[in-house]
């Protein structure tokens, strides 16, 4: 019989030619340690997996199984652990920015830009088969998170690819000229309200903020001669605004000097009636006392005359006409002595 050198000797056996195996204690709680360490690892995953915060400026998304659950504003919010509930945070109160025909590499008191030339962008054909050097920014919000997350796969892609359809077109239905100089504002709304028509029709969640034109230059074989004629439009405008500011300026004044003049014509008119009614009156009072006694009347009347005539008189003379050739005297009442 072969030595199985595993075989356990019977109880009480003993010599040097048997093998013992040894015992091993396991203790009898180590199953129940390992299964509350796993107890308490799982529910860290679940704490952790379950509490997401949400910031001022953002909003979540939170789906279910797959499926839209609710949108969350701003707080502390818990949901169901394991991937069971996924939340997606959007900035919804940011504004984003994307930029075209230019690209700024570091923004601030010395704003850096990149050297690379984007001519794909900015390059765009007018409506006269002119070709204009036109740079802008599209500034926008996340209006709607749910429908930014669910119905666009690429949603700043999908901003610029619009941006640039919309801007070439509106640029295209306008001559170079209304484009470098007195067009941009109108360029800029309608090329807004069509980007933001579009992307509601998509649901796309994004609301236009604002879209600005930056640098539009002609191309630079020709830009001197464009230069000049920015300087002539700029110079005719400066002209009609002070020709305008001139008009605005003498009409109130023409019209002030005619109302002056009226009032000035009005005034001598009811002067000359009352002092033609005065001397009517006075006449009349002076008539009726003559007919009453015609002698009086007529010596108060030269006694009166004399005396509004004479202050004014200088040399008054008085002959006596019994006198004949003989030196008279003479009596200058008109400086109060006689000579």
């Amino acid at each position: 019989m072969a030595w199985d050198p595993y075989e356990q000797k019977p109880d009480g056996a003993s010599g040097g030619g048997g093998f013992e195996t040894p015992e091993i204690n396991v203790p009898k709680n180590l199953f129940v340690y390992i299964l509350l360490a796993l107890v308490g690892l799982m529910a860290v995953l679940a704490v952790r997996s379950a509490i997401y915060t949400v910031e001022a400026q953002e909003r979540a998304v939170v789906l279910r199984l797959g499926a839209l659950n609710s949108v969350e504003g701003p707080g502390f919010h818990f949901k169901l652990p394991f991937g069971i509930d996924r939340a997606q945070v959007f900035e919804t109160e940011r504004v984003h920015k994307e930029e075209f025909g230019f690209r700024t590499l570091k923004a601030g008191t010395r704003t850096e830009y990149s050297k690379q030339r984007f001519d794909d962008e900015k390059l765009m054909l007018t409506g006269d088969l002119n070709i204009g050097d036109v740079e802008w920014i599209v500034q926008y919000q996340i209006s709607d998170p749910t429908d930014y997350w669910f119905n666009l796969d690429e949603p700043e892609q999908t901003v610029r690819d619009l941006a640039e359809s919309v801007v070439r077109q509106v640029v295209g239905d306008r001559a170079v000229d209304q484009v470098l100089t007195v067009g941009r504002s109108a360029i800029e709304d309608q090329a807004r309200r069509e980007m933001q028509q579009i992307l509601t029709e998509y649901q796309s969640g994004i609301k236009i903020v604002a879209l600005q034109l930056q640098n539009v230059t002609p191309p630079e074989p020709v830009q001197p001669s464009f230069n000049d004629v920015n300087r002539a439009e700029q110079d005719r405008e400066k002209m009609e605004n002070d020709a305008l500011s001139q008009l605005n300026r003498e009409i109130p004044n023409a019209k002030g000097e005619a109302q002056r003049t009226i009032a000035q014509a009005e005034g001598y008119r009811t002067d000359r009636i009352n002092r033609a009614r005065g001397n009517t009156a006075r006449f009349l009072a002076v008539l009726t006392e003559y007919r009453r006694a015609p002698e009086v009347t007529r010596q108060r009347i030269y006694l009166e005359s004399i005396a509004e005539v004479m202050p004014h008189v200088n040399d008054i003379t008085i002959l006596d006409g019994k006198s004949g050739d003989r030196i008279l005297p003479h009596l200058d009442l008109g400086r109060g002595g006689a000579r």
